[in-house]
């Protein structure tokens, strides 16, 4: 049985922004061999028992999300009354043999459809019908209830380290759900956390304050250069510093038009693939840089071709926006959101792949140097700013005044690290593990996010539908820029 626990302001920000074409989830496709699974058949009754034993390992798997009355505060997880595995763990097949394309647009219409917020927020799609014998698992949580690392966390709980599964303690307790708290319990709830708010502000805030132009898309915005400016002196004034001076080259950072921004629709595409991540580590050996840095580059190097495609290249870089976690090292078991984003700049504007290779490498470190000049929870801190009534509108409003003076960035790219060993799911052999992430109006119509395992990086592209029609174009592209810095390595 778990306690209550609230949203925190970040993550209620990942609720309160869906609309009828946005969706606030996040996703992954696991592609699988049954074969492997151990002397039985693999179907939707396989997975769902070794899920079912697990259940207790991941509270939110059985909790659900109360709203305060009148909006007095942010949203409650509790334990689901109601809960039904059967609800949350569904199957479908592809007609036989089915390809990537039709399970990449099987996820993509699944994966834009919103999560029914009177149940725990997630559900898992058992697909059968591939090439080759294969199947696969679709699964999709919404992202304020984890972020990038969580969500990892949550899928080593499903996942094996060999076909047989392991053996899992059953919970000391039989799961016997708290009855739902009443309204009146909720609105004495929301009214003490309304009491503490205005604390909370003061805390946090006026700090947070003089790194306001530090945020994706603020630099724009004179207002915000108006108010950093402001509290940075009234910071001075009560003893507080100056300011590291990262901020003028954050300021300088202007995303270009693209057919990538706009106001995205409710539809989708989604388009997955690997690369050998030794012929990444082979480019890194020559060249120099991080992993990271060449994953980026391979990045740039799709974009600037499928821009060239669409004649659409502009003459300067590219903005990224890059998640980075800011949980403390080894700390696990946390739900919810523990992240801040960095912007970068993609030099698709290069022809030449070495220059843009060196470029990225230059790119990276002054927005690693930007990064680490202001709070790492300087999104959690501002976030306490949305006011809780109404705030769903609040933090949609925000984000389309984002994009008046034009888009904060061009796009997300992320990249997850995954574990260098084989996995198996309830027997089967995972073959390879791809993420489907979430677009916005003012984040672009196209997120890359990747995850490294087991000697491959793993690339899902989830675009809206009407701006990026081609996005297994891209899935192209990105192998063929790594084909051409493995032949410059070589």
């Amino acid at each position: 049985m778990s306690g209550m626990r609230q949203l925190s302001p970040l993550d209620a920000q990942f609720l309160m922004i869906e609309s009828p074409t946005t969706v606030g989830h996040v996703g992954s496709l696991i592609v699988l061999d049954p074969s492997t699974a151990p002397g039985r058949a693999w179907d939707l009754d396989t997975v769902r028992g070794v899920i079912q034993a697990r259940l207790h390992l991941s509270p939110i798997f059985r909790q659900r999300l109360v709203e305060v009355p009148l909006g007095l505060s942010r949203p409650y997880w509790v334990d689901d009354p109601h809960f039904d595995i059967e609800f949350h763990i569904r199957e479908l097949a592809i007609p036989a043999p089915g390809s990537d394309q039709q399970l990449g647009e099987q996820v993509a219409r699944i994966h834009a459809r919103a999560l029914d917020r009177q149940r725990p927020l997630w559900e898992l799609y058992v697909i059968s019908g591939l090439a080759d014998g294969r199947a696969a698992v679709y699964s999709k949580v919404h992202h304020a209830a984890i972020d990038g690392v969580s969500g990892a966390e949550i899928l080593a709980t499903v996942l094996d380290i060999r076909p047989e599964p392991r053996e899992v303690a059953s919970e000391a307790q039989p799961f016997v759900p708290r009855e739902l708290p009443s309204p009146v319990s909720l609105v004495r709830r929301g009214l003490t956390a309304m009491a503490a708010n205005p604390a909370e502000i003061a805390r946090t805030v006026p700090s947070a304050l003089r790194y306001l132009d530090q945020l994706p898309g603020a630099g724009n915005s004179g207002l915000a250069r108006v108010v950093t400016d402001v509290a940075a002196t009234m910071g001075r004034l009560g003893g507080a510093g100056k300011r590291p001076e990262a901020s003028a080259s954050a300021r300088s950072i202007r995303a270009p038009r693209t057919p990538l921004n706009g106001t995205i629709t409710a539809h989708r595409r989604f388009s997955f693939g690997s690369v050998p991540l030794s012929d990444i580590k082979r480019v890194r050996s020559r060249f120099g840089g991080t992993v990271n840095d060449i994953v980026m580059v391979l990045c740039t190097s799709a974009l600037r071709r499928w821009l060239l495609d669409h004649d659409s290249l502009p003459p300067g870089p590219l903005v990224a926006a890059v998640p980075v976690s800011v949980r403390r090292r080894g700390e696990k078991g946390v739900g919810g959101n523990q992240i801040s984003v960095m912007l970068a700049e993609l030099p698709t504007h290069l022809p030449d792949p070495e220059e843009r290779l060196v470029a990225m490498r230059a790119a990276m470190d002054q927005a690693k140097a930007r990064f680490d000049a202001v709070p790492a929870t300087l999104l959690r801190d501002l976030s306490v700013l949305v006011p809780t009534a109404g705030s769903g509108l609040a933090a949609r409003q925000l984000f389309n005044l984002a994009t008046v003076p034009g888009p904060p960035f061009n796009l997300f790219v992320s990249n997850v690290p995954g574990p260098q060993v084989p996995l198996y799911l309830a027997g089967a052999k995972v073959e390879g593990i791809y993420p489907v992430s979430a677009v916005t109006s003012v984040t672009g119509g196209l997120n890359i996010t990747l995850f490294s395992y087991n000697g491959s990086v793993d690339f899902g592209l989830i675009a809206c539908r009407e701006m990026v029609p081609d996005v297994w174009n891209l899935i192209s592209h990105l192998k063929d820029a790594l084909a051409e810095l493995v032949e410059l390595s070589e």
